[in-house]
């Protein structure tokens, strides 16, 4: 075992971290939760009860956005989805399969928001549609992520939200059972090789496409595609020393690869292309266009493997791009000793857009007096100049000036950083012609 055997485990992890991290996450779901969603079984919701809020402290909470998790598994067959119409509102349903992929969306985007049933079936499914089905969607794994994002418009907009969860089911159709848990890695392995065997396990029981399968060949030499007992049982010292130092060269080649351009100071970073990495599998609400994919296969997988560690399950562009910054236009941090402005031309969505703020380092909602978190097109009460452009006063005390307090931005009173996201975008956010400006800072300072 040598320097080749190492730089192979390498990118065996560029290839296969996506699936550890998403099967990880699956497993999560089902036993412990997120944040505001709790844990539930196989083909089950678990539902949030409204918006995120300070006292749940979770990262990158949206407070105009009510989450929905399911986890679902087709190896017993079939699953029945029904939605509700939601009159309009803004909805999506996000299907993620086993390797990370986006590969259909349902929603107000996708397949507006009337009420419908929608037949998930797992891979080489072959039956018989039930009547009444508004549609099928073909899994490319038998195990899928289903991520719902409803939106809010305040607490008094809960009781609707709350209708439209219970009216959210998921019926499973299949003649046996479904399985209660992912298959589980063999006991015994040191825990510097966990993460190969996880990925020996779970690519055995989730196969990638077939073009995919071909690469996974060449991981041979690793036991990545040893069925039965684990290779890594006992495991022999050089194989142990190359797999461990592989694992170390993956991870440090996708850490650089995310790592984000240097722009002008201030810049937001928007990045509408990070789910480009599904070249295979487009059901339906999915856009299979050249532009939406990555044209070198192989430069795909370091792609997945960068968005399924900073952003796991986030939506293609199309769909929802969420932009940040921590700096203002002078490059220096945010901080909420200070008082800034965003001058904006409102950017153009089919949907809505928002402009929320979270503390550094730990990305969480704030508490403060006003119970304001974030500001957006849905915001009542706004002051727009005649040109129709909007001036957002963030500070961590509301301005004096009735009119500028209308368009207050409460932050924290240490660093902070703001995130807006744009869902349904137009092309000019997707193409770049529309540029988020800098945060600038007001206090002279």
């Amino acid at each position: 075992m040598g320097q080749g055997t190492a730089l192979l485990a390498a990118d065996a992890y560029v290839y296969g971290s996506p699936l550890v991290r998403e099967l990880c996450a699956v497993q999560a779901g089902l036993q412990e939760g997120f944040g505001v969603l709790g844990p539930a079984p196989f083909n089950d919701f678990a539902h949030a009860e409204g918006p995120a809020t300070p006292e749940a402290h979770v990262p990158y909470g949206t407070s105009d956005i009510v989450d929905a998790l399911a986890q679902l598994d087709l190896s017993g067959g079939p699953v029945r989805l029904h939605v509700p119409d939601t009159g309009g509102a803004y909805y999506v349903l996000q299907f993620v399969d086993a390797w990370s992929n986006s590969f259909a969306y349902l929603g107000s985007r996708a397949t507006g928001t009337g009420e419908g049933d929608w037949l998930i079936v797992p891979p080489g499914w072959a039956g018989t549609v039930p009547d009444g089905v508004t549609g099928v969607i073909d899994a490319p794994t038998s195990v899928v992520s289903l991520i719902g994002r409803i939106a809010c418009d305040g607490r008094q907009d809960l009781p609707r939200v709350r209708a439209l969860q219970k009216e959210l089911t998921l019926t499973h159709l299949g003649a046996s059972a479904h399985r209660t848990g992912l298959p589980a890695p063999e006991s015994g392995v040191p825990e510097a090789l966990r993460f190969f065997e996880q990925l020996r396990v779970w690519m055995a029981d989730f196969p990638p496409g077939a073009a995919d399968r071909a690469y996974q060949d060449r991981f041979q030499p690793l036991g990545l595609l040893e069925e039965g007992p684990s290779p890594y049982v006992p495991a022999g010292s050089g194989l142990v020393r190359a797999l461990t130092e592989g694992l170390g060269l993956g991870r440090a080649r996708v850490e650089e690869a995310g790592r984000p351009v240097e722009g002008a100071p201030g810049a937001w970073e928007v990045r509408p292309h990070l789910a480009d990495h599904n070249l295979d599998h487009h059901g339906v609400g999915t856009v299979g266009s050249p532009e939406w994919q990555i044209a070198d296969r192989e430069a795909s997988y370091l792609f997945r493997a960068v968005a399924a560690r900073q952003a796991l399950w986030m939506p293609h562009g199309y769909e929802a791009v969420y932009a940040h910054t921590s700096h203002d236009s002078r490059g220096r941090p945010l901080d909420g000793a200070h008082r800034y402005v965003l001058r904006l031309v409102p950017p153009p969505v089919r949907a809505f857009w928002s402009v929320t703020v979270y503390d550094v380092p730990g990305h969480h909602l704030v508490a403060n007096p006003a119970d304001r978190y974030a500001v957006g097109d849905r915001t009542p009460g706004l002051a727009y100049a005649a040109d129709g452009s909007l001036t957002l006063h963030l500070s961590a005390d509301p301005p004096a000036d009735p009119a500028r307090a209308a368009n207050w931005l409460p932050v924290p009173d240490g660093g902070f950083g703001p995130v807006m996201r744009l869902y349904v975008p137009g092309q000019a956010v997707l193409d770049g012609t529309y540029v988020i400006p800098a945060v600038e800072r007001v206090d002279g300072a």
